[in-house]
């Protein structure tokens, strides 16, 4: 049952996010060493796939940023003197070295970025200036936040003409933090020197980047902390990620990805995100600013095959109904987690995910419910076009479920037809709206693998390496949907009344 009345939450226009990190080629981790050329300082970025498969989504939202960005310096000028590559560094952050950004790979990066019409968060290095507070506990970072070379690099940008979408300070430094941390009045205060730098850099409000923070892991003490210490108006978008999977090479994460009960888990810290956004600073929206679902890189044989749907799609519409506006996955390419393959650049079944949720789903969320099994999922957004998307996951090994839509203005209706569809005038043309279904079946039916069905046929890249069109099957609107074992079905419902999308 949907409620087309109103709507429950609503995300940014462009909710879909991923993300590019910095891990050179010899990230490893379980003895494997999934990054190979996906960083951003060796990336391939002349790539067809990669240019076709950014373009597809005008615009996809990227975002710039990952563990080693705290050790990253941008060599604008001659400052600083010695800038060098990552190199491996037992004592090291995260085991590595800091590392260099130079002008012309950031040319590089924005030339291609221009070309595919991207619109970029870049995360700066929030560690410059600062010390480790004492021997004793090394991961407590203290010191004023150095801004001095993230405006060199701003500057350079503006006058290069490059566009930003935002900026963010820092990754992963709030609460017990991962390899660093920061105390959370002391990262407050260093926000609001970011938040005045980008005002001074940008002195037009309309061209102006967003301020987004943390990026980190969600503590409620230490969120409410910094945004008290911000105040409102400072922060655009609340940042924290999500690995709610655990380990990589943890052997239960194949269960977890199939299990509902273990994917609502996470659903309480949406909440508590939302209600600080809203609590302390009612401007700011709540973002996933990172999400890979299982950290270290991913699962080796899960996180870029279709069962890995099962989580991510789900993600998507959860965080939707808390109100997050952006949602950006680990990683567009690299690890085992890429929407991309790192070698090959073709792309992965959550790619296509990814990209039917942004044609298809628009901003305004709607309240769902239904009373069958806790294994099939469902989400109800007003479209991008006219009517209503749903989305529908079956995590059921065996049971297919016909789903029949209703309107809860129409309970009562003695039909689902009559519910669906009220047309004033029954004699045009348009009386009734075929409804558009997209299957996403694995191939052969093995949850593993990394080919997506839709509608039975195979998504492949067309003689010209472009992604391929995504067209619906069209369905009587008067049957159910037919929803069959692990299975995504998208369907868009032309007629549904929904005066929310009006």
């Amino acid at each position: 049952m949907v409620k087309g009345v109103t709507s429950i939450a609503q995300t940014d226009d462009n909710f879909i996010c991923a993300t590019l990190d910095w891990w050179p080629e010899n990230k490893c981790d379980y003895n494997q060493c999934p990054w190979g050329k996906a960083g951003l300082l060796n990336l391939d970025l002349k790539n067809r796939i990669l240019a076709n498969a950014v373009k597809a989504f005008n615009p996809l939202r990227l975002r710039i940023g990952g563990s080693l960005q705290d050790q990253v310096y941008y060599k604008v000028g001659n400052y600083p003197k010695n800038c060098s590559n990552f190199e491996k560094k037992s004592d090291g952050l995260f085991g590595f070295s800091d590392g260099c950004l130079h002008m012309n790979r950031w040319d590089e990066l924005h030339d291609m970025f221009n070309k595919t019409g991207a619109a970029i968060t870049f995360s700066f290095n929030a560690l410059i200036g600062r010390i480790p507070s004492d021997e004793n506990n090394t991961t407590l970072w203290v010191g004023d936040w150095n801004h001095y070379n993230a405006k060199s690099l701003m500057k350079y940008t503006t006058n290069k003409g490059y566009k930003i979408d935002s900026y963010e300070l820092g990754n992963e430094l709030c609460g017990s933090g991962v390899a660093a941390k920061i105390k959370a009045h002391q990262y407050g205060n260093d926000v609001k020197k970011l938040k005045k730098l980008v005002t001074h850099m940008y002195p037009n409000p309309a061209n102006r980047p967003k301020i987004l923070a943390p990026g980190g892991f969600y503590d409620q003490k230490w969120f409410q902390e910094f945004l008290q210490t911000t105040g409102p108006g400072v922060v655009d978008g609340l940042t924290h990620h999500i690995y709610n999977l655990g380990a990589g090479v943890d052997p239960t994460l194949i269960d977890k990805l199939q299990n509902p009960f273990y994917l609502s888990q996470i659903a309480q810290t949406f909440k508590n995100v939302e209600n600080d956004a809203k609590l302390f600073s009612p401007s700011s929206g709540p973002w996933v600013g990172e999400s890979g679902g299982a950290y270290n890189s991913g699962g080796k044989t899960t996180s870029h095959t279709f069962v890995n749907g099962f989580w991510y799609l789900d993600q998507l519409g959860m965080t939707s109904t808390f109100n997050h506006k952006v949602y950006c996955r680990q990683s567009l390419i690299g690890g085992n987690y890429g929407l991309l393959n790192t070698t090959s650049f073709i792309p992965n079944p959550d790619y296509y995910g990814a990209l039917l949720w942004h044609k298809l789903m628009g901003k305004n969320v709607l309240s769902i419910t239904h009373e069958g099994s806790p294994y099939i999922r469902t989400y109800a957004h007003c479209s991008k076009t006219s009517g209503i998307t749903v989305l529908l996951i079956n995590m059921d090994k065996s049971t297919t479920f016909d789903v029949s839509v209703v309107n809860d203005l129409n309970m009562y209706a003695e039909s689902v037809a009559s519910v669906e569809y009220i047309n004033p005038n029954p004699d045009s043309v348009e009386s009734i709206h075929p409804r558009e279904e997209y299957h996403l079946t694995p191939k052969d039916g093995n949850i593993q693998s990394d080919v997506l069905l839709l509608n039975g046929t195979p998504l492949k890249l067309t003689s010209s390496l472009d992604i391929p069109v995504m067209k619906p099957k069209l369905v009587d609107p008067t049957l159910p949907i037919s929803v069959a074992p692990q299975s995504i079905v998208f369907a868009t419902l032309r007629g549904f009344q929904a005066p929310a999308c009006a």
